[in-house]
C-alpha cells in the first residue's frame, strides 16, 4: 500500500472520529491520534507535523482569547441577561421573540465568534424559553445553530475559519467590510427567513408576557465592556491589517483578570468550565492537513482551481464556493477550510474566489450536523439541556434553509468582485 493512500486512510478514519465520536470519546481525542499515528508509522516526519502544529498559532491565540471572554460573559451572567431581556421584550409574541433572539446570536457571533453563539448562548436561551414556558422550546434553540454559521463572517473575528482561508493575508478591516457586509446581510436574513417559514407552525403557540429581568452584575456589566473594548481592539488591529490571535489572548486574558480580581475569585472558576479541547482538536487537525499536503492534495486543487480561473472567474468562484459547502458536511468545515485555505494561498486566484470559498466554508455547514464545529458544540449544549435533534431532522432543514443563503451571498460576493 502506498504511503498516499494510507495517509489518505489515517486522516478519513480520524476526521470521522472528530464528527461522528465513536464511543463517545472527545472529537479532540480522534484528532490528536491521527496525528500520533502518523508521525509514528513515518509518514510525516516529526519536523513537519511541528510545522503543522505552528501554522495555527494565530488560530489557538484567537479562541484562547474568545474562550475567555465568552466564558467570563457566561459565568457573570451576561448571555443569560441578554435572553431574558429578548424575551420581555417579546411581550408574549412568540414570532417577536424569534426575530429578537435571531438579533441577540447574530450580535453574539459577530463580536464573540461563532463557538461562543453555540456554547454559551444556547444555555441561556433554553433557560430564557423555560421561564417563558413555551411549549416547544425548539425553534428558538435552533436559532443559536443557524445564526453561528450564517452570520460567521461578517468581520474577521466571526469565525476561526476566517483567520485559515486566509492565513497570513487577512484583508484589512476597510477592505473587508466593503466585501463581505452585503453578502453577510443576505445570508442573515435568508436565513433568518427560510427558518422562520420552517418553525411557523411552533411560533404560533403561547408565551408568557410578562417576565422579570435579573438584573445585571457588576462583573456582567465589567464583562460587557470588555467584549465592547475587545471587540474595538480587534477592529483597530484589523483595519491596520495585523493578525487578531494575539490582540485576541490578551484583550480576553485582560477581561478576565479584571472581573476575577474584582469578584475575588481565582482564575480556576473560569478555567474548569472552558472547553479547552477545542486546541489540540485544531492542532491535530492543522497535522493531518500537513500530511495530505505531502500527498500532492493540496497542489493538485490548486492547479484545479488555477485553471477553472482562466477559463471563467466567476465559474470558478461559485462552483468552487458550493464545492467546499458540500464538502464541508462531509468532512467537518474546519479541515476542509485549512485545505481550501492553503489552495488559495498557494495560488494566484481573484479574490472573489476566496471570497465564495470562505463563505462556503462559513455558511456551508448550516445543511448538517455535523458540518462545524460550532453547530458539533451546539449539539453538546442541547445534550446537557436535555434535548436532542437527529441528522435526518436537522439535515431536512438543512436543505430548506442553507441553500437559499448560500446562492444569494456567494453571488454578491461574485458579482462585487
Amino acid at each position: 500500500m502506498s504511503p498516499s493512500l494510507l495517509i489518505w486512510i489515517i486522516a478519513g478514519v480520524a476526521t470521522a472520529g472528530v464528527i461522528l465520536r465513536p464511543f463517545g470519546l472527545p472529537e479532540a481525542l480522534w484528532a490528536l491520534a491521527g496525528a500520533v499515528v502518523l508521525v509514528g508509522s513515518g509518514l510525516l516526519a516529526p519536523a513537519a507535523a511541528l510545522a503543522g502544529v505552528a501554522k495555527g498559532t494565530d488560530v489557538y491565540l484567537f479562541l484562547f482569547g474568545m474562550m475567555l471572554l465568552a466564558e467570563i460573559a457566561r459565568s457573570e451572567g451576561l448571555f443569560d441577561w441578554l435572553a431574558a431581556l429578548a424575551t420581555r421584550r417579546a411581550q408574549g409574541s412568540p414570532r417577536r421573540l424569534f426575530l429578537l433572539i435571531y438579533a441577540v446570536g447574530t450580535v453574539v457571533t459577530v463580536f464573540l465568534s461563532n463557538d461562543a453563539t453555540a456554547v454559551v448562548l444556547t444555555p441561556a436561551v433554553a433557560a430564557a424559553v423555560r421561564a417563558a414556558k413555551a411549549e416547544e422550546p425548539l425553534p428558538y434553540l435552533l436559532i443559536c445553530a443557524f445564526t453561528a454559521n450564517a452570520a460567521s463572517f461578517v468581520l474577521p473575528i466571526s469565525n476561526p475559519a476566517n483567520l485559515v482561508i486566509y492565513g497570513n493575508h487577512m484583508p484589512p478591516l476597510l477592505a473587508w467590510l466593503p466585501a463581505y457586509l452585503v453578502p453577510s446581510a443576505l445570508a442573515i436574513w435568508a436565513t433568518y427567513v427560510m427558518l422562520a417559514w420552517t418553525q411557523r407552525d411552533a411560533l404560533t403557540q403561547t408565551i408568557v408576557a410578562h417576565l422579570p429581568v435579573p438584573k445585571l452584575s457588576a462583573g456582567g456589566k465589567t464583562a460587557a465592556a470588555g467584549i465592547v473594548a475587545t471587540a474595538a481592539v480587534l477592529l483597530a488591529s484589523s483595519a491596520l491589517d495585523l493578525q487578531l490571535g494575539l490582540p485576541t489572548a490578551i484583550a480576553g486574558t485582560v477581561t478576565a483578570a479584571v472581573v476575577l480580581i474584582r469578584d475575588r475569585k481565582g482564575p480556576g472558576t473560569i478555567a474548569k468550565d472552558i472547553s479547552w479541547g477545542v486546541l489540540p482538536l485544531v492542532a491535530g487537525l492543522f497535522v493531518l492537513v500537513e500530511a495530505l499536503d505531502q500527498t500532492g492534495l493540496i497542489g493538485t486543487i490548486s492547479t484545479i482551481l488555477h485553471d477553472q480561473v482562466e477559463r471563467s472567474a466567476a465559474l470558478a468562484a461559485g462552483g468552487a464556493g458550493i464545492a467546499v459547502a458540500i464538502a464541508s458536511n462531509l468532512m467537518n468545515n474546519l479541515p476542509v477550510g485549512l485545505i481550501a485555505g492553503s489552495a488559495v494561498q498557494g495560488t494566484d486566484v481573484p479574490e472573489k474566489v476566496t471570497r465564495a470559498i470562505l463563505i462556503g466554508v462559513d455558511l456551508g455547514p448550516n445543511l448538517s450536523v455535523t458540518g462545524s464545529l460550532a453547530t458539533i458544540l451546539w449539539l453538546s449544549a442541547l445534550r446537557r439541556e436535555g434535548r436532542h435533534v437527529g441528522a435526518g431532522p436537522f439535515l431536512k432543514l438543512g436543505f430548506l434553509v442553507m441553500p437559499p443563503a448560500l446562492l444569494l451571498a456567494i453571488g454578491a460576493a461574485v458579482t462585487l468582485g
